[in-house]
C-alpha cells in the first residue's frame, strides 16, 4: 500500500451507515481514493447491517477494534445490550470479515491500530479524572508509541479528534469519530465522554516534505435521522448523543 496521494482516515462508525454515507461522498468529493478504516465499525443500535451493506467489496484496509472483537468473541447473551443487539442485526458475513481483520497495519511509514499497539481498550492520550478524560502526560503517551518508528501513527477509540507531536519527528492522529460522538464508560473509572457536536468526523492526511499535514473534517448530516433509528431499538441515550453531541 504505497502513500503518494492523500488518505482519509475513518474511525469508531459504531453502526451509523447515514453518517458513514455521508463522510464517504465527502472524501470522494474531494477526489480522495485511499481510506483506511481504525475499527469499531459496526457496535451501535443504528443501522449496523447498512454500514456492512456500504463497506462490502470496497478496498479499505480495516484494524479490529475492540466492539469488534466481543462480536466475534463473545455469546451474545454475555455480551453488553448494544453488541448483543448490533449482533442480531448484522449478518453472519459481516461476523466473518470481522475474523479476517488485523489488530494493526503498518506500510510506507504509516503505523495503524485502534486503541493502543498493547491493548484495543486503552486511551492512548487520555487519563480520566473526575468523570471526564483529559490528556494524558507526555511520558506516558511516548511509552504507548515506544517501539513504533513510523512517522505516522494512526489510533481511534476514543471518538476524540487529536493531533500530537511525539519525539523523533512523530506524529500521532487520532481522526474522531464517523458515527457516534459521545459516550460513557465504566473503565477504568466511570466517566462521560461527548465532543458537543453530532457532526461525523474523520481526518485527511498527506504528506508534507519530511512530514505530514493533517485535516479533520467534521461533515453535516441527517443526524435527527439516525437518532429516529437508535429510538426505534429503544436507545434514548444514543439517540440523544447521535443527535446533539452531548450526553450531559
Amino acid at each position: 500500500m504505497s502513500q503518494p496521494d492523500p488518505l482519509a482516515v475513518i474511525a469508531d462508525i459504531h453502526g451509523n451507515a447515514l453518517a458513514l454515507r455521508a463522510v464517504l461522498d465527502d472524501i470522494a468529493g474531494l477526489g480522495i481514493t485511499r481510506i483506511v478504516n481504525l475499527g469499531d465499525v459496526f457496535s451501535g443500535p443504528m443501522d449496523p447491517a447498512g454500514v456492512w451493506d456500504l463497506l462490502r467489496g470496497r478496498d479499505i484496509p480495516t484494524v479490529r477494534g475492540n466492539h469488534d472483537r466481543y462480536l466475534i468473541d463473545m455469546a451474545p447473551g454475555d455480551m453488553g445490550a448494544t453488541d448483543r443487539l448490533t449482533h442480531g442485526l448484522l449478518p453472519e458475513a459481516a461476523r466473518d470479515w470481522i475474523r479476517t481483520l488485523p489488530v494493526e497495519l503498518t506500510w510506507d511509514g504509516i503505523y495503524a491500530c485502534h486503541a493502543t499497539p498493547q491493548d484495543d481498550n486503552t486511551y492512548w492520550t487520555e487519563e480520566v479524572l473526575n468523570g471526564a478524560p483529559r490528556l494524558a502526560p507526555g511520558s506516558m503517551i511516548e511509552a504507548r508509541a515506544e517501539g513504533i518508528d513510523a512517522g505516522l501513527i494512526l489510533f481511534a477509540h476514543t471518538h476524540l479528534p487529536r493531533v500530537l507531536e511525539l519525539s523523533g519527528g512523530r506524529l500521532l492522529v487520532n481522526p474522531g469519530s464517523v458515527g457516534c460522538p459521545g459516550y460513557t464508560d465504566d473503565a477504568p473509572t466511570p466517566h462521560v465522554v461527548q465532543t458537543g457536536t453530532p457532526r461525523a468526523s474523520y481526518a485527511v492526511v498527506q504528506r508534507e516534505g519530511a512530514g505530514w499535514s493533517v485535516f479533520h473534517r467534521h461533515v453535516n448530516y441527517d443526524w435527527a435521522a439516525a437518532a429516529r433509528q437508535a429510538r426505534g431499538h429503544g436507545r434514548e441515550d444514543w439517540a440523544r448523543v447521535v443527535g446533539t453531541g452531548w450526553l450531559d
